[in-house]
């Protein structure tokens, strides 16, 4: 018999690096007259660079104790520097948050409550949180002096940073799917992706990237209020096309707050959309193309329909011009009421603590207002549902990667950073079997559902291609699953897509 730590008589390889331990438990999850056993584990996966330890990836994974062949479905977030636990705790694993109905924020502390409509009814599930978020970090090298050592985890020397980029970030992701395949013997099962905002940047990418390097194929991927393209996050007074994409979201939020001159209250919110994109790709938009060359009466009047259409003081939109930030207008529509809009989901307001100050100083009443609710939560149910045992900070949401984030694809200096749409296509072309769902909140400002319509007809996708893709929108903001409504919805819908994505011809 074999001594302990040896292998076949032979002393075993002694590890380069130890992550934390994991945690793994068992549990029963139930809706609709349906149960399913499951283990949950939490464990870190070391990722490697020129075969030395670099980083640790950590990840919750929930397992079914039935059929090995079920789909499994690698779920993140965005940010860049966000976390998984928004969509593990807030839409797609088997606990969530309790927010009220309506997308509400709750009282704390959060309640944790089964989640009737977790995606575990059809695809086990994988959340993964990318480096520099949740419990994930990058290994610093032992073998450096501490002068050296002090300089790789400020991230002076690139070593921490080596992760903040959109092209390592991808090839992370790659490298620790194939991993979790390898280790879960799961390269039979159909592979699904799914991400919200940046993360939906992710996918557009990642289904390329895993197929064409990884080999990884794909059954499906989720885009989640995703962020394609990033020439329309940041608009400025010579672009054209994120203002145009504002314009339906504004003019939706207006209505539902009661400051809309442009219908009748009964109007039903489809037609005030249609209009709102009618308006947007037309005169709006020529308005925001010819500038001062367009004739002044001309000019007038499709501002005074903007502010119409959008709420706002008709002298306000004149002096802008037409170009309406997502900050003035949240800060606007209802300064009479001393309300804010939430960025994120615009029927969500709070009060503006500086009314009197000329730049809002306030919180934003969604993402910021929601966090120590989802902090909470995660918490709970990594130490004490799960069980993790571990000193380290779950960071939900770091600001510091987002700062450090950069373009590390090698480009020219007058080539901006590559959008997702491109790569999206490829991916879509690479698979002819491969489905996708793209969606977002009607109410969200920050990725507005728009932008991603409009790219999807710019997408020249023929008849089969464009049958494979679902685009689809839902009431509720950014994270629109926090509405009941909307969360019993979307799931719905995507437990109608996995079927379909691994139906046999």
């Amino acid at each position: 018999m074999a001594d302990e730590g040896t292998k076949d008589g032979k002393p075993a390889a002694k590890a380069d690096h130890e992550p934390p331990a994991g945690a793994e438990t068992t549990a029963t999850w139930m809706a609709a007259g349906v149960s399913i056993d499951y283990t949950a584990s939490a464990n870190w996966i070391v990722l490697r660079r020129k075969e030395k330890p670099a980083a640790e990836i950590f990840s919750v994974s929930y397992v079914a104790d039935r059929d090995a062949d079920r789909p499994v479905t690698f779920v993140f977030n965005g940010g860049p520097g966000a976390s998984s636990a928004y969509l593990h705790m807030g839409a797609v694993g088997p606990l969530r948050v309790a927010f009220p109905a309506d997308g509400t924020l709750p009282q704390l502390p959060p309640r944790l409550v089964s989640n009737e409509e977790s995606w575990l009814a059809f695809t086990d599930l994988v959340f993964v949180d990318p480096v520099g978020t949740g419990f994930s970090r990058v290994i610093n090298d032992d073998s450096k002096d501490g002068e050296e050592r002090k300089k790789q985890e400020n991230g002076d020397d690139g070593d921490a940073r080596e992760y903040f980029g959109y092209k390592r970030d991808l090839e992370a992701l790659c490298e620790f799917m194939g991993r979790w395949l390898s280790g879960h013997g799961r390269w039979g099962s159909a592979v699904f992706i799914a991400g919200e905002s940046y993360g939906g940047y992710r996918v557009g990418r990642l289904v390329r990237m895993l197929q064409e390097t990884a080999g990884i194929g794909l059954s499906g991927a989720v885009l989640i209020s995703p962020a394609l393209e990033f020439a329309s996050l940041s608009p400025t007074d010579y672009d054209v096309l994120a203002w145009v994409d504002l314009v339906p979201t504004m003019a939706i939020a207006a209505m539902h707050h009661r400051r809309s001159r442009a219908f009748a209250a009964s109007t039903p919110p489809e037609d005030i959309l249609q209009e709102a994109e009618r308006f947007a790709t037309g005169d709006y938009a020529t308005l925001l193309t010819r500038g001062a060359s367009m004739p002044t009466v001309e000019r007038d009047r499709i501002l005074a329909w903007l502010a119409d259409l959008i709420g706002l003081p008709a002298e306000m939109v004149a002096r802008a011009e037409g170009r309406i930030t997502i900050g003035m207008f949240a800060r606007e529509l209802l300064r009479d009421e001393r309300k804010v809009l939430g960025l994120y989901d615009a029927t969500i307001t709070t009060a503006d603590p500086f009314p009197d100050r000329e730049a809002f100083a306030g919180p934003d009443p969604t993402l910021a207002g929601i966090g120590p609710a989802y902090t909470t939560a995660i918490n709970r149910q990594l130490r004490s549902e799960i069980g993790v045992e571990t000193d380290r900070e779950y960071v939900v949401l770091s600001h510091e990667v987002n700062e450090l984030w950069r373009n590390d694809a090698p480009q020219d200096f007058f080539t901006p950073p590559v959008g997702a749409t491109d790569d999206f296509r490829y991916g879509m072309s690479l698979n002819p079997h491969m489905k996708a769902f793209i969606t977002h909140g009607r109410y969200d400002l920050v990725t507005p559902y728009y932008a991603s319509d409009r790219l999807r007809n710019l997408m020249r996708l023929d008849s089969k291609m464009a049958s494979r893709l679902t685009v689809r929108h839902f009431g509720g903001g950014h994270m629109f699953y926090a509405w009941e409504k909307s969360r019993r919805e979307f799931t719905a819908a995507i437990a109608a897509f996995v079927a379909d994505a691994i139906a046999t011809a």
